[in-house]
């Protein structure tokens, strides 16, 4: 049950932090044109900070084995969660299909996974280090690739590929490998890190305002296509991987961290990039506020389920 409760205290509070947006914008402490301003600081300036910041202090190659493993992992989950995300789409209605698509396929992958293991295993557990190099290529991925979801036919330019998530990915690896990280003054790590630190409170208010103003437009929930997302992404998505887990028999750290990503909604930038790219941003965050309200019990409930087929001795 600590693990349930552990588990369910992590996704409620990212959701709690999604009210706070929702009722922020409803009393009008943050007005509707400030939202694009906001979403631009927090994608392109703070999250760089958050993991330019978390690679220069978490990452040690020295101590970390065989840690190419772990986005290697990564990759090859990537790969059958597109697959199943393409295959599960087609369960949802012609207009809504490339939004179902893409909240399947991009899964919030740092962030929530992130919380729960603090909660469960501790602040310093080295799940974390095996998270972060795990997700070490998903910010620049997602950032690199999610435009071509919402946008039928959008050929890739300097401005999409080469974004400041990708940019502080690579600077922060080549500085790591090549050991200048200890040129790099403690205020200044410091000071990304506290900036970085923004970049997930921020997404969340920003998701819950667009939720407010999205669903102030009548006849726009779809209740039966939220439902069948669910379906999907909380309950088939973490059982076909428990199910290849089981199979597999991974070490435990990359056991977890793959049924995490498996499990956890979608990731709470996808709104802002439907936005930008001509998606249907009121779909997304239907998707999404359903997932994460459904998360709530799947996700515990899952993992206590994993526990049963793995354990950390």
């Amino acid at each position: 049950m600590d693990l349930f409760l552990a588990t369910f205290q992590a996704v409620a509070t990212l959701m709690a932090i999604g009210c706070l947006g929702f009722w922020l914008i409803s009393r009008h402490f943050i007005a509707e044109h400030a939202m694009g301003p906001l979403s631009a600081l927090a994608i392109d300036v703070a999250l760089p900070c958050l993991i330019f910041a978390n690679i220069i202090s978490s990452f040690k190659p020295a101590n970390s084995g065989a840690w190419w493993l772990l986005p290697l992992a990564w990759a090859v989950f990537t790969a059958g969660a597109f697959a199943l995300s393409f295959i599960s789409s087609f369960l949802a209605a012609p207009e809504t299909r490339r939004e179902f698509r893409a909240s399947l396929f991009y899964q919030n992958g740092i962030f929530l996974p992130l919380t729960i293991i603090a909660q469960i295993f501790g602040p310093d557990s080295t799940l974390l280090v095996g998270l972060f190099l795990f997700t070490l290529m998903y910010p620049a991925f997602f950032f690199t690739t999610a435009p071509v979801f919402f946008k039928a036919g959008m050929s890739f330019n300097r401005s999409r590929i080469v974004n400041p998530v990708l940019i502080s990915t690579l600077f922060a690896m080549v500085i790591k490998l090549t050991g200048v990280d200890v040129l790099i003054p403690a205020f200044i790590i410091s000071s990304l890190k506290q900036v970085g630190a923004i970049s997930v409170p921020l997404l969340m208010i920003i998701v819950g305002g667009s939720i407010f103003l999205d669903f102030q437009q009548p006849g726009r929930i779809r209740v039966l296509e939220a439902l069948k997302f669910v379906l999907v992404k909380n309950v088939i998505f973490p059982l076909a991987a428990l199910g290849v887990l089981i199979l597999l028999r991974p070490p435990y750290p990359m056991a977890l961290i793959i049924m995490l990503q498996a499990a956890v909604p979608p990731v709470t930038a996808l709104p802002v990039f439907a936005e930008r790219y001509q998606g249907d941003r009121g779909m997304v965050n239907q998707f999404m506020v359903a997932s994460f309200l459904a998360a709530l019990i799947t996700v515990p409930a899952v993992i206590m389920l994993f526990g049963r087929f793995f354990s950390p001795g």
